[in-house]
């Protein structure tokens, strides 16, 4: 999801140039223009772009919560659901590191992220991209980071939430338990207990040492 905010960030509105379809041809423009440099292989260089295939879509009150109010909330599920949608598309039901490339052809997931898993297993058996540790990421495609980022400013983050996550948890667990108590219990007396063997710890491991001079006899009978 891509938006234009005013001067001051999301608190105030974009100016009245600033239209949607402005940021779409802006969008299609970068697409096309962007380039990445990637590494050479085989005394090739490779550069990534973007497909010849762009969908742009503008993304209206209407499509939220039944056309109310477009609120962070709404923007926060809306994001979720497409993003989840997409990742399961591509990695399929793939959720552990692969150990050899065969199991590739047992497993349930699409052609497509069988060809994209087998690529990063492929490029990861090359010495010049060892670093890249493409065989311990292949069934994430290779990349080992989270599949979304978001900002800091406009949204909250993962360890926000698993803290959150954590603290309804605890109070779950003190309601189901009851109320909880200060009650603290002192441990003020020791006993020694002894130490060694007991006596048939003892007489089982005299009984199991051989006696001397038998060592080596062969047994007869």
């Amino acid at each position: 999801m891509i938006r234009i905010d005013g001067p001051t960030g999301g608190d105030t509105p974009p100016p009245a140039w600033a239209t949607a379809e402005l940021l779409t041809d802006a969008i299609a423009t970068a697409a096309a223009k962007v380039r990445v440099d990637g590494p050479a292989i085989d005394g090739r260089t490779h550069t990534f772009t973007f497909g010849r295939q762009l969908d742009v879509r503008t993304i209206r009150s209407a499509d939220f919560n039944d056309g109310h109010e477009l609120t962070e909330r709404a923007v926060a599920s809306y994001i979720a659901k497409y993003a989840t949608k997409g990742a399961e598309t591509a990695t399929g039901a793939l959720d552990r590191p692969l150990k050899f490339a065969a199991e590739l052809a047992q497993l349930d997931i699409s052609d497509h992220a069988r060809r994209l898993i087998r690529t990063a297993w492929t490029l990861g058996g090359r010495k010049d991209l060892e670093h890249l540790r493409l065989r311990a990421w292949a069934h994430m495609l290779g990349f080992r980071g989270h599949f979304s980022t978001k900002s800091r400013r406009y949204s909250t983050t993962l360890g926000a939430l698993r803290d959150a996550r954590a603290e309804w948890r605890r109070a779950q667990a003190a309601t189901a338990n009851g109320p909880a108590t200060d009650t603290t219990y002192v441990l003020a007396h020791w006993v020694f207990a002894g130490t060694g063997l007991s006596d048939t710890e003892a007489w089982l491991a005299e009984s199991l040492t051989p006696a001397p001079g038998s060592e080596g006899e062969p047994t007869r009978g």
